[in-house]
């Protein structure tokens, strides 16, 4: 499979979840709003997530994915399935020990995570029991990662891309199921979390089950370790605990600093994030997914050349996807939080907080996904060391940026901070990989980067001024019930990539008759299947 049709295929499912997943975040600020309850329940959220990021999707696929990949080229599928049992074993081993040695420490871990909560101790207890019931996420998530590592390796993307949607649902349908008889809406969705865990590990083993996989994992772990290979995947996964969590990492330092900010702030962070999740989950995860697996095959079969070339691809596809979203959640941050949040308890002061978040996250967007499309290159060389020093660096200029804004500026300051780190972890990367030889940006690839920013400014630009036309007829939209202001939202997102594209194609970013004949030798495709 190509690498646009795995991005493709991945980053559609992805689309698809992002979606249900609006839909779910509307269902939460519905019911929680932002507030005391709130800023409790997403820090429970949050919790579980973070290590899965670290340990899961972060440091343990990164390191896992790119050797179980070979394997399969070197070894065929039956050894490498051995392996994989192998490191099941040791995965499920240590994060049940992980969760309840958490479990048992859950109180002083909520002080950790959330010390703005130490003066309130409503606030305390609640996130305490909230963050028991949804810990052993952790466990069951990590699993799913693993199954979507194998299945990813397959060249099988649908998936596990579709599986977060199995966590947006149930945490819908608890809203109606289990919301009504919990003393707090908090507990229905807590426990919908860990539920959803079970469900998506149910799901990927059917995924695995019809590619003729089967997974034994192994009592003896004490013989398992002592395995050369898994000794490699244990020095692999370490340094990647922090390199591959970069992102996550930050987002703790902002939890931790933003509780420091009063109440309510931990939700506008947690909805302005949601919303830059959506290109960063579908692009940027989408391109680090499909990515992984193609260079560590073209790296084992020595094909350099083709390397670099798949990773000059991967960087213009998140450029091309990147930077209009980006430009696009500037504009329009208000309307989209407004259509989307404000319902229920979700007041309009909470929407204009968190728009103020959202386009300060939004600046650093690209810069996130372009790092998303770099990671894999060290990853797929068994190099899991570089990415934690520069690690290293953003942890240390978030947190300094943080210190600084979060007085003046509060949670945006907080929000700006990242964005920061994100333009400094670009950097990292673009010259890292350049003193090693092992990828450049060429001035072709600048360029054509170069007139997609123009071109998505021209578009944002075209959105405001028809905006301006807007409100120059006393048209104030906002005002209207949640149908036409989904028409109208519509409309101007449509207007804006229709511009985008017109303005690209001048600018020779795209060419139009190269778009008609892949999409019609891609129809002729699926036709054929």
């Amino acid at each position: 499979m190509s690498l646009f049709r795995s991005i493709a295929t991945f980053g559609g499912f992805t689309l698809l979840s992002r979606v249900t997943g609006f839909v779910r975040d509307m269902v939460l600020a519905n019911f929680l709003g932002a507030g005391l309850v709130s800023d409790a329940f997403f820090v429970s959220f949050k919790l579980p997530n973070l290590f899965r990021s670290l340990f899961a999707e972060g440091a343990f696929t990164s390191a896992f994915v790119p050797l179980f990949s070979q394997k399969l080229v070197s070894d065929g599928k039956k050894k490498s399935m051995f392996f994989a049992s192998e490191a099941i074993s040791i995965l499920f081993f240590f994060l049940l020990l992980f969760v309840l040695f958490f479990e048992l420490l859950m109180p002083y871990v909520v002080q950790i995570l959330a010390p703005g909560f130490a003066g309130d101790t409503g606030k305390i207890e609640l996130a305490t029991t909230l963050c028991r019931i949804t810990f052993p996420f952790l466990l069951f998530i990590s699993i799913v990662s693993f199954q979507a590592g194998i299945l990813n390796s397959f060249e099988k993307f649908a998936a596990p891309a579709t599986a977060p949607i199995i966590l947006n649902l149930t945490m819908i349908c608890s809203a109606f199921i289990l919301v009504p008889f919990m003393p707090s809406p908090a507990y229905g969705f807590a426990f919908a979390i860990t539920l959803a865990g079970i469900l998506e590990i149910l799901w990927l083993r059917h995924a695995l089950r019809k590619i003729d996989v089967r997974i034994c994992p192994y009592i003896h772990i004490h013989k398992v370790i002592k395995n050369p290979e898994i000794k490699t995947l244990f020095k692999r996964i370490a340094p990647g605990v922090v390199g591959a969590g970069i992102y996550q990492i930050n987002m703790v330092v902002d939890t931790i600093l933003v509780s420091l900010v009063g109440t309510g702030a931990i939700s506008w962070l947690y909805y302005a994030n949601r919303l830059q999740q959506l290109p960063l989950g579908v692009v940027g995860a989408a391109i680090s997914v499909a990515l992984l697996p193609i260079l560590s095959k073209q790296l084992k079969a020595q094909n350099v050349t083709e390397s670099k070339q798949t990773q000059d691809k991967a960087v213009e596809y998140a450029a091309l996807l990147s930077i209009p979203a980006a430009v696009l959640m500037i504009v329009l941050a208000h309307p989209m939080i407004n259509i989307l949040f404000e319902h229920g308890k979700f007041t309009s002061s909470d929407t204009l907080k968190t728009a103020y978040a959202l386009i300060a996250y939004a600046v650093g967007l690209p810069c996130y996904v372009f790092v998303k499309a770099l990671m894999p290159n060290f990853f797929a060389r068994g190099d899991t060391v570089t990415p934690v020093k520069f690690s290293a660096v953003v942890f240390a200029v978030n947190f300094c940026f943080n210190l600084i804004l979060m007085v003046p500026f509060g949670h945006v300051g907080i929000a700006v901070a990242t964005t920061i780190a994100a333009f400094v972890s670009l950097v990292q990367y673009i010259y890292g990989l350049k003193k090693r030889g092992f990828w450049c940006l060429s001035k072709p690839l600048f360029y054509k980067i170069l007139k997609i920013v123009i071109a998505s400014v021209l578009m944002g630009v075209s959105i405001m001024a028809l905006e301006a036309g807007m409100n120059t007829l006393c048209i104030n939209w906002l005002k209207y019930n949640f149908v036409v202001k989904l028409l109208i939202f519509g409309f101007l997102g449509t207007f804006g990539l229709v511009s985008f594209f017109c303005f690209a194609i001048a600018l020779r970013v795209l060419n139009l008759r190269e778009m008609i004949q892949m999409f019609l030798k891609r129809g002729k495709s699926v036709n054929a299947d």
